[in-house]
């Protein structure tokens, strides 16, 4: 079968990665295209377009780079006509996808969608182009199942949190060689994991900086996104006695004491790890007013979200000061509280139902189409 599969930022890239691996277990005849990143590449993937190169955080964003976007979408159709796939995977990704995807219907392409656009949060009436344009989906929160079955009337395959296994099937490492590999003394860790996309890291590294002196015991690693330089981070880190690993995020985690992330999957990939940590997020004013008017929701971190309470301190536009910062990452430092997050992110690892969802949506997949 040929599968085209589109990503669009670092996390879809590493979902479509082990998805990749899994459909060729089950399809020795499997060739993949698409868009995405250095993951799925590796994993057998004839890459057309990085995802470094077309993605765009928030509204005020998306309007400067319209002619980019259209080009891409362009490009992109022109290329799946060429290629002729079996069937379309769309990962997340929802603004170029949902496009992508009604064309691909009106044009008797098959359309499957796995990881789902966060419709619950936000513009829920892009349910009807769901309903219309994607002919299976593949969930992996656990409330998003009820969400579109019971509120929505639409079948969803709920396929568990693939998180669960990329990090449970990582090689580990053993803190003292992190430590000796990193340059790292014995002080323990809290990492700062400031996002993927320059715009994040803009909006959320200098900010995590500030309390850096603060806690001299310390010492703070920067995890730094394969899709960027490290020359892009120096600006930033001018004068700070804090270092810098790349690519090596999951190491990083399994090794760190506490943690300051950018709001996306990796407060629940810092979860998944054990590690307290505190939620932070600022935006474009523009993209930020508009956004706070469409979300309903009462929390942004995936951890808080899937719970439905608060496990994790988020820290949001406004709020976002070196003196909360300080304040929060004294609390997650401080026994009492690291217990009680502890045993909260025991109960949301059951909640995300277990190890094998890349296998069980590979075989799905390919069920569905053979």
């Amino acid at each position: 079968m040929k599968y085209y599969i589109i990503a669009g930022e670092a996390s879809g890239d590493l979902h479509a990665s082990n998805l990749i691996k899994e459909l060729k277990k089950v399809d020795s005849e499997a060739s993949f295209r698409g868009w995405g990143g250095d993951l799925m590449q590796a994993a057998g993937l004839d890459l057309v377009k990085h995802y470094k190169e077309q993605s765009f955080m928030g509204f005020f964003e998306v309007i400067m780079n319209l002619r980019t976007i259209f080009s891409n979408i362009k490009f992109c159709k022109k290329d799946i006509e060429a290629f002729r796939p079996d069937v379309l995977i769309f990962i997340d990704y929802s603004g170029f996808n949902l496009r992508i995807a009604k064309w691909a219907k009106e044009n008797n392409f098959r359309t499957f969608y796995y990881v789902s656009p966060q419709i619950w949060a936000s513009r829920e009436k892009r349910i009807e182009s769901i309903k219309r344009d994607i002919d299976e989906m593949f969930v992996i929160l656990p409330f998003e199942k009820e969400f579109y079955e019971e509120k929505h009337g639409y079948p969803v395959n709920f396929v568990g949190h693939p998180l669960l296994d990329a990090i449970g099937n990582r090689k580990q490492v053993l803190p003292n060689d992190f430590r000796k590999e990193n340059g790292l003394d014995e002080r323990e860790i809290i990492a700062l994991l400031p996002g993927s996309r320059k715009q994040e890291i803009t909006n959320m590294l200098s900010i995590m900086l500030s309390v850096v002196d603060d806690f001299t015991d310390y010492q703070f690693v920067i995890a730094g996104a394969p899709s960027q330089e490290y020359n892009f981070y120096e600006q930033f880190i001018g004068k700070h006695n804090v270092h810098f690993v790349t690519g090596k995020t999951y190491d990083l985690l399994s090794v760190s004491k506490a943690a300051l992330v950018t709001s996306g999957t990796a407060t629940l990939e810092t979860a998944l790890f054990k590690v307290p940590e505190v939620v932070c997020y600022k935006g474009n004013w523009v993209s930020y007013q508009i956004a706070k008017r469409i979300i309903t929701l009462k929390y942004i971190s995936l951890v808080n979200l899937i719970m439905d309470k608060e496990v994790v301190k988020e820290l949001i536009q406004n709020d976002l000061t070196t003196k909360n910062l300080k304040r929060e990452l004294e609390k997650i430092l401080s026994p009492e509280i690291r217990e009680r997050i502890f045993l909260d992110y025991f109960e949301l690892e059951k909640k995300l139902g277990g190890k094998g969802a890349s296998k069980k949506t590979a075989e799905l997949i390919f069920n569905k189409i053979s």
